[in-house]
């Protein structure tokens, strides 16, 4: 496969994750603002970092307000994390290796598109936002849907996983950084019980709470939280389950050749070295600066696929 056609697929899938994780993001910043209204616009700063947006927005932007962050995020092509943005970036990859992809995927694709301008084409009314945002995540879950029904399991798939694993597990580990401390009550150290609207409110961003309820029941607290979305190997959200499905992919890439790549060995370094201790571990090395190193370890994953599958030849 010729590395361009590789990098189409590598960020097609991570544009597509990036867009269904900054719609939901979009929903929690919502969510907590309404049970939790003494942080008012203090939040959604907050929201923006987490994002990774806040410095961009700042440059483009006046002040942080409610709107202005939701609109920032939704529809805003200065900001190429916004969920438009990264559809029609989505769309552009998906162009550019519309032989590689199967009908389905292509069609779900644009269609995915073609419902985002229609739905963002105009500033969205608090009112109608919870419907937009539904809409959205279903439109990119059915390519998703289309991608795991119709491709084969061959090169093409893997790519797309590894684009897809990596915006995941970045996503995730953002929100537990910029989200765990936000919501912890005033005062209180790593590990303080959380009242069930905070924690609830963390779960519900990466879509966990109702898998958590399922493992730990509803009287479950902070340290379980962790756990669940940082090292349960079961949940699909969490740093574990997303760095174990890099290392899958890249070792389907490599089969056959005399050695694994680099990026292989960098994820098995995150996996044995920071996902395989319990979550008292995590803790005691400091919550903030363990996700920290795993997001910088997984940055330089990033870059290592880009080089080991020579992205742009």
């Amino acid at each position: 496969m010729l590395g361009k056609t590789a990098n189409g697929l590598y960020w097609m899938y991570r544009s597509l994750e990036r867009a269904e994780n900054t719609a939901r993001l979009i929903e929690t910043g919502q969510r907590i603002g309404l049970t939790r209204l003494e942080l008012g616009e203090n939040e959604w700063q907050s929201v923006l970092q987490t994002a990774g947006t806040l410095a961009l927005f700042e440059t483009n932007r006046d002040e942080v307000t409610k709107d202005a962050a939701i609109d920032w995020l939704l529809r805003d092509r200065a900001n190429p994390s916004s969920v438009l943005s990264s559809i029609e970036n989505a769309r552009q990859n998906a162009r550019l290796v519309r032989t590689a992809l199967t009908h389905e995927v292509w069609e779900a694709t644009n269609s995915a598109y073609m419902c985002a301008r229609e739905l963002l084409a105009r500033k969205v009314s608090e009112r109608d936002l919870p419907a937009v945002l539904g809409a959205l995540r279903q439109r990119t879950a059915l390519v998703r849907g289309m991608t795991h029904g119709t491709m084969l399991r061959n090169e093409i798939y893997d790519f797309a996983r590894l684009g897809t694993f990596i915006e995941r597990a970045d996503n995730t580990a953002r929100i537990i950084d910029v989200k765990y401390y936000v919501l912890l009550p005033s005062g209180n150290a790593v590990g303080a019980p959380l009242d069930n609207v905070q924690w609830e409110t963390i779960l519900r961003s990466v879509s966990a709470r109702g898998g958590f309820r399922m493992e730990y029941g509803a009287g479950a607290g902070t340290r379980e939280i962790a756990q669940f979305l940082i090292l349960d190997r079961r949940m699909p959200r969490s740093l574990a389950f997303c760095v174990r499905k890099l290392r899958d992919n890249l070792g389907y890439l490599n089969r056959g050749r005399l050695r694994p790549g680099l990026a292989q060995l960098k994820a098995l370094h995150i996996e044995r070295t920071y996902l395989s201790h319990d979550i008292d571990a995590v803790f005691d090395y400091g919550l903030h600066e363990y996700i920290q190193k795993v997001l910088m370890l997984l940055s330089e994953v990033s870059g290592q696929i880009e080089t080991d599958f020579r992205f742009y030849e």
